[in-house]
């Protein structure tokens, strides 16, 4: 069968270099989770891609071997979520296993303010990160401290939210009260708190709120649709070991460029090559290859391209560089 040209190439056997795409249970750490895929795969290079709350479920992407290199990069991705805020109540955590702050029993909201309230969240809003996350205060972890009852002044932090739409209110009353659920979907930039998002849009209300539930529905392109179960895990781990998702599985969005033998050779030492390669997908080709960014310009991922080598093994991941006919692709992130 012959693979469609700018598709992933498939993982080889019981591969020990590529991602797998966990739906993550509630009541287990992030951490937790790649503990047991560790002893599972019988490796030590696994990484997440992006904390999930011990809390929450879903998708919790993870980096197995050489694919651990790209780590950082699809930490950087966007996320979407299922929620679910509860209306009438504050706790220290934002969520429903902190402690109840305050209480508004009598707030009242209709559909129509909580519509035009959800829709001034979309775009770049400021959030101040939870005492309950993952940020590092001199050298300590913000849950660390809570949990001794230490709280520090946090800076707001610039999220965006790129989609933010109302799924289900219940009961489904013209009035919103205390003990109301609000069901919503919502698409963020990395470092959104979801739960940061319940607690101001409740406070934007009138109406105090937490979040009472949350799932992670997509990281970057890999969704629950692809996502597999521990327990499906460790059933093919005993039929003879989980299979991998190729490292360019969550890479479809970039330019695919397959390269000859000799410039495939200089890419597997980080050396750049000239952009002559065609590249697939629609992707810049011999004939108008990219310029690379203006002096001063932010040096952007978005025009990136992933390299192959003549057997369509994924040798790397590179950026344009040089001007006009003189454009070589630059290696960022070599994985052979």
């Amino acid at each position: 069968m012959t693979r469609a040209p700018g598709s992933p190439a498939p993982a080889a056997g019981p591969a020990r270099d590529g991602l797998l795409n966990i739906l993550k249970p509630p009541g287990m750490t992030s951490h937790d989770v790649v503990a047991r895929v560790r002893r599972l795969l019988g490796v030590r290079r696994v990484g997440h891609t992006g904390t999930l709350d011990p809390g929450a479920a879903g998708v919790l992407v993870l980096c197995v071997g050489r694919a651990t290199r790209l780590v950082e990069l699809l930490q950087e991705e966007d996320k979407a979520y299922r929620a679910e805020m509860c209306l009438g109540a504050a706790t220290d955590t934002q969520d429903a296993f902190g402690e109840v702050v305050r209480v508004e029993r009598d707030c009242a909201v209709d559909r129509a303010r909580l519509r035009e309230v959800m829709q001034r969240f979309v775009g770049p809003v400021q959030q101040v990160p939870p005492m309950t996350s993952a940020i590092r205060h001199q050298g300590r972890r913000l849950y660390e401290l809570a949990r001794e009852g230490v709280a520090v002044p946090r800076e707001p932090r610039t999220v965006r939210i790129h989609r933010l739409e109302l799924v289900r209110v219940e009961p489904d009353a013209g009035v919103l009260r205390a003990g109301t659920r609000i069901t919503f979907d919502v698409t963020c930039s990395k470092g959104t708190y979801v739960r940061t998002l319940c607690a101001d849009m409740g406070e934007a209300l009138g109406c105090a709120a937490f979040m009472s539930f949350l799932l992670r529905t997509r990281v970057g392109e890999l969704d629950l649709g692809t996502a597999r179960t521990l327990e499906e895990l460790e059933a093919d781990a005993a039929a003879g070991g989980p299979v991998l998702l190729p490292m360019d599985a969550a890479l479809s969005r970039w330019p695919r460029v397959d390269l000859p033998a000799e410039a495939a050779a200089r890419v597997a030492y980080g050396q750049p090559v000239a952009a002559a390669s065609r590249a697939a997908a629609g992707g810049p080709g011999p004939e108008r290859a990219p310029s690379a960014p203006d002096e001063g310009e932010t040096r952007s991922r978005r025009r990136w391209v992933r390299l192959y080598d003549p057997a369509g093994n994924l040798l790397a991941l590179a950026e344009p560089e040089g001007r006009g006919a003189d454009v070589r692709w630059r290696p960022r992130i070599v994985f052979s």
